[in-house]
C-alpha cells in the first residue's frame, strides 16, 4: 500500500521534469513563449534547457540555410517580350525572436517570400529589355548561318546585364526581407 502511494507522486514529478526539459540541437534555435508571447532571449546555443511545464512552450526554428522556390511564370520585358522566369533563393533565420514576432513559422515565411521576391523580380525584369535580362556582357557572339537570306541585326548594347539585374532584385527586396 505504501509503495503505491509513493509511485504516484514520483510519477507526477518525473512527468513534470520531462515536460519542463527541452533540448536545442546545433542546427536549431528556440524561442520560449508563455501564453503566445515570447519571453526571454532566444536559445541559440545547443544544450539542455528548462521551462515551466504546460504554461511555456518551446518554438523551434532552423539555424541552417533554407530554400525558397518561386512559382515559375512568364514575365514581360521592357520591349514587351515575354520570358519564362523561374526564381529561387536561399535564406536563413538570423533573428529568431523577430522571426517569431513577424511570421511565427516557416510556412508563413515562405508565403511572405513569395510576395516579396516575386514582386521584386517582376518589377526589375519589366524595367529592362530582353537582351539585358539574358546577357551579361557585350562580347561578340559566335554565329552560324542557317539560310542564305538570314537578316543580321545588332543585338543591342548591354548597359546593366543579368548579374546587375539580379543585384537590383536583391536591393529592392532586402529592406522588406529584414
Amino acid at each position: 500500500m505504501k509503495l503505491k502511494l509513493l509511485i504516484i507522486p514520483i510519477a507526477i514529478v518525473l512527468i513534470a521534469l520531462y515536460s519542463a526539459a527541452y533540448t536545442v540541437d546545433e542546427t536549431e534555435q528556440v524561442v520560449i513563449t508563455q501564453f503566445g508571447k515570447a519571453i526571454g532571449d532566444p536559445k541559440t546555443e545547443p544544450g539542455l534547457y528548462f521551462k515551466i511545464p504546460i504554461i511555456q512552450q518551446a518554438n523551434y526554428f532552423p539555424k541552417n540555410l533554407l530554400e525558397w522556390d518561386g512559382e515559375p511564370g512568364q514575365v514581360p520585358t521592357l520591349d514587351k517580350t515575354y520570358i519564362y522566369v523561374d526564381t529561387f533563393a536561399r535564406w536563413k533565420v538570423v533573428d529568431p525572436l523577430r522571426f517569431f514576432q513577424t511570421v511565427s513559422n516557416e510556412v508563413r515565411a515562405l508565403a511572405r517570400l513569395d510576395d516579396i521576391l516575386d514582386a521584386a523580380v517582376r518589377n526589375i525584369i519589366t524595367s529592362y529589355s530582353l537582351i539585358e535580362t539574358v546577357r551579361r556582357t557585350n562580347r561578340q557572339l559566335d554565329t552560324f548561318e542557317i539560310g542564305v537570306d538570314q537578316e543580321r541585326r545588332p543585338l543591342g548594347k548591354i548597359t546593366m546585364g543579368r548579374e546587375k539585374i539580379i543585384r537590383g532584385v536583391l536591393e529592392q527586396a532586402e529592406p522588406k526581407l529584414k
